[in-house]
């Protein structure tokens, strides 16, 4: 875009908690979009690796740790100088709910792209396995919610995925129905969206990606490379595997566990995500291996999709992360397991410059449906991010403009309550992300996960429904 729209003023201070790869991809667009006092925007990180950012911008760098013991000393001055404040919460070890809970009781917005938790929690050995997973941190936020609802926004979980990809699947729904020949009318409540896609015959999503950005070095032995965060890779690949549990699943993985409280969405497997291995399907690659990583989106969008009919669940579709990462990404994880799960003492986020190609391909394959299987989303390129905003790769710009669009949604709706992604307006906030994206394309495929199996073994498959998760999972 030659003009860049200003979606609106923020009026009071903000407050950006970490500056890593994400904070770093959000501040540019936070300058190029909103309105603010330059004077009242404070970061905070305990790193100062890349703080000549901010000082050549005059912005204010606070060198802190955010932690249960400190945040609301730290927080409530910055957040109390006049207006409505904001906080932009893109840190890691530190509890989501608390800083939303805070930000709430001064009368702030807030945006966070994954319901975190304080210092300890992913690698708690004193804690079972139902204890350290998606499902119980997402319970969590439900729970602040209920308590207080209305009030000062709080968008949880407004990345990529989470985040984009909900509204990814709203709008592959439409195309499918659309495509189908379906009489619909677009649902204006959760159960009308949920009653769509019974309708529409959708039996599961996959969130299907695949990170194809290739570093121009070679990875070394002993050292953790991605394209993102990856400390919140390694801590979310070392959770167990989760994925929001279909009505039309006919069979269990023995290591499978569902949970006694909470919504009742999801089941979780007693082996990390990050070695779980899934049958997907990407545009570009076509079949791939993917990683059940779990992610808060696998329940809140099989969640939101939940048809009940006298408090009975009739509906729900199956839901889960299908992740291929980068391959220095892929051979780090590797590594890292065989070396009896202890993570490389060197870790590295590939940055735009040090990227010679590649894309981030990341969308949502419905499936099940009369046209079998449809896949939605954006193929950015290193190249067009390299045009579209400075310091971000692909993977990162995927994430801060999903950043972008939460904070526009926040400031038009600044009395929502707490909220996820999938309860906002998903036209809205796309429109503000598209520009970001790249090629945001659907793809029909007639592929399933009993095409290209070698068939050299026998296999304990259900070939009456290929889109069974026991086709689906690599055993």
């Amino acid at each position: 875009m030659s003009v860049w729209p200003v979606y609106g003023k923020i009026e009071g201070p903000i407050v950006m908690i970490g500056f890593g790869s994400i904070g770093r991809g959000t501040l540019p667009l936070l300058e190029r979009h909103f309105d603010f006092d330059k004077d009242r925007l404070t970061v905070i990180d305990p790193v100062d690796d890349d703080r000549a950012l901010l000082d050549e911008r005059g912005v204010t760098f606070l060198k802190q740790a955010v932690t249960k013991d400190n945040y609301r000393e730290v927080l409530t001055p910055l957040l109390t100088t006049g207006g409505r404040g904001f906080v932009i919460n893109l840190s890691v070890d530190t509890s989501s709910v608390a800083i939303m809970e805070l930000a709430r009781e001064l009368g702030a917005l807030y945006v966070d792209t994954v319901v975190e938790p304080w210092f300890g929690f992913y690698f708690d050995r004193d804690a079972g396995p139902a204890d350290r997973t998606n499902y119980a941190l997402r319970e969590t936020l439900l729970n602040a919610k209920r308590s207080r609802p209305g009030g000062p926004t709080a968008v949880a979980c407004c990345g990529a995925n989470p985040g984009m990809v909900s509204w990814f699947v709203k709008q592959a729904l439409v195309d499918i129905a659309t495509d189908t020949g379906l009489a619909f009318e677009e649902p204006t409540s959760r159960e009308g969206w949920a009653r769509l896609m019974q309708q529409v015959g959708v039996k599961g999503i996959h969130i299907a990606e695949r990170d194809t950005q290739r570093a121009r070095d070679p990875k070394p032995m002993g050292v953790f490379i991605n394209t993102w965060s990856v400390d919140g890779f390694v801590s979310e690949g070392l959770q167990p595997a989760e994925l929001g549990w279909g009505t039309h699943e006919s069979w269990m993985p023995d290591n499978a566990r569902s949970h006694d409280k909470g919504c009742g969405a999801a089941i979780y497997l007693l082996q990390p995500g990050a070695n779980t291995r899934v049958r997907s399907w990407c545009p570009t690659p076509g079949p791939q291996y993917g990683f059940l990583v779990t992610h808060n989106e696998s329940i809140s969008i099989a969640d939101f999709f939940t048809l009940r009919e006298g408090g009975e669940v009739v509906y729900r579709p199956t839901c889960h992360y299908a992740y291929h990462p980068a391959n220095d990404a892929v051979l780090s994880m590797h590594e890292m397991f065989g070396a009896a799960g202890k993570v490389q003492e060197d870790w590295k986020i590939l940055d735009e410059h040090e990227i010679v190609d590649g894309a981030d391909e990341l969308g949502v394959l419905l499936y099940g449906h009369a046209k079998n299987a449809y896949w939605y989303g954006s193929q950015l390129t290193i190249e067009e991010t390299r045009d579209l905003a400075p310091y971000q790769n692909a993977t990162g710009l995927q994430v801060s403009s999903a950043v972008l669009a939460g904070m526009v949604w926040a400031l038009e709706n600044p009395e929502a309550g707490i909220v996820e992604a999938d309860e906002m307006d998903y036209r809205r906030c796309l429109e503000v992300q598209r520009p970001y994206l790249g090629p945001v394309k659907g793809y029909y495929t007639d592929w399933t996960p009993l095409d290209d199996r070698p068939g050299f073994f026998a296999e304990d498959i259900d070939e009456s429904d290929p889109w069974q998760f026991r086709n689906i999972l690599v055993r």
